[in-house]
């Protein structure tokens, strides 16, 4: 296993919560392979191999091949399963599952011009799916992965934003089928928890980055990492003046699972890490600063935005996290050490003697 991951594992099960909870228990985890739920998947598996805890991972996945080459090393494990079907169709384990975690969702905003309707749909009918599902299997927990991108559009004085303040999103405008389908699933969960019991509970996370993101994800950090990556110069596309607080993604699977554990029902959470706000420009700045070797530099290259891609019209973006602190969450990892981190999770490791 890569190194950078092998200490975020070790670094997240150490960390003191109910791990035991999912001793002999079924988790399904919707999205499996996608980079927020895949880390998720290697935690429950990573405490497996260290503690003996026999939990079963259901993952549910669209695309197998993809599935099969983000967990390869899972091939053989009896504890993962795949589940290989569009969560917008009824879902039906054909076992009982303790937990559910509903990840499956198109977040990347490269996605939302050209395909809004796969993009809500996750959202609202495959949400709709597995709440059905949970109804049916006396459930211990439900965590429905939101989004930042709830709050709208807000004024400065409303940032960083905590969980129950919300700004203008327009229903009309293409874009906003990411939002408002994130919207309703929050509404969903609420609605079924109270008309039908379902524990359910909601992660709002912002912008989050790690081992495992796509490089080709379209969000411009993800191109900065893949260009430092690559040895190119950052190529900024715009004024970079947009502001975005960053989360390294240990940090806010560690928040995930304990939402997923000890939140309330039908309330959301901010993840993310309030105290690496940057703008873009800095950022690039940044980047380039840790890796001095590279000799690399930011350059100016306007171009056109790839097709479909729609670009947010938010400014700034920050959660408060003071919900989550209350839980006895703490972000870790600094910008700096989570940036070089992701970047040495893409490079070649040194061959050992």
């Amino acid at each position: 296993m890569n190194q950078v991951i092998q200490e975020d594992l070790e670094y997240i099960t150490q960390q003191v919560l109910p791990w035991q909870d999912f001793a002999g228990k079924t988790v399904l985890i919707s999205g499996a392979n996608g980079f927020l739920p895949a880390y998720m998947v290697e935690t429950l598996m990573y405490l497996n191999q260290k503690y003996g805890q026999k939990t079963k991972v259901i993952g549910l996945v669209r695309d197998q091949g993809r599935a099969l080459q983000r967990f390869p090393h899972f091939d053989k494990n009896h504890d993962f399963q795949l589940l290989v079907q569009d969560v917008c169709e009824p879902v039906v384990p054909g076992e009982r599952v303790d937990y559910i975690v509903h990840a499956a969702s198109q977040a990347s905003p490269k996605y939302y011009g050209i395909d809004p309707v796969g993009t809500l749909k996750a959202n609202v009918v495959g949400t709709c799916n597995l709440l059905d599902m949970a109804r049916q299997q006396a459930l211990r927990s439900f965590l429905f992965f939101s989004s930042g991108e709830v709050y709208g559009e807000l004024d400065s004085q409303y940032v960083p934003t905590p969980e129950d303040c919300y700004g203008y999103l327009d229903p009309v405008k293409v874009r906003a089928c990411y939002a408002e389908s994130k919207r309703m699933g929050e509404n969903m969960c609420s609605s079924w928890h109270l008309q039908y019991g379902v524990p359910a509970k909601i992660v709002r996370p912002f912008h989050t980055y790690g081992p495992g993101m796509r490089l080709d994800d379209g969000r411009v950090y993800a191109d900065f990492v893949a260009d430092i990556v690559h040895g190119r110069n950052i190529q900024m596309k715009s004024d970079g003046k947009a502001s975005r607080a960053f989360c390294y993604l240990a940090d806010a699977v560690l928040g995930f699972f304990l939402v997923l554990l000890k939140g309330n029902n039908a309330e959301a959470y901010n993840v993310g890490n309030d105290s690496s706000e940057i703008t873009i420009a800095e950022l690039a700045e940044r980047l380039v600063g840790l890796f001095p070797e590279k000799g690399l530099k930011v350059v100016e290259a306007p171009g056109v935005e790839p097709k479909g891609y729609l670009k947010s019209t938010i400014s700034r973006n920050c959660p408060n996290i003071s919900k989550l602190r209350g839980l006895g969450w703490e972000p870790k990892y600094s910008l700096e050490e989570g940036f070089k981190r992701t970047i040495r999770s893409f490079l070649p490791e040194p061959v050992r003697s």
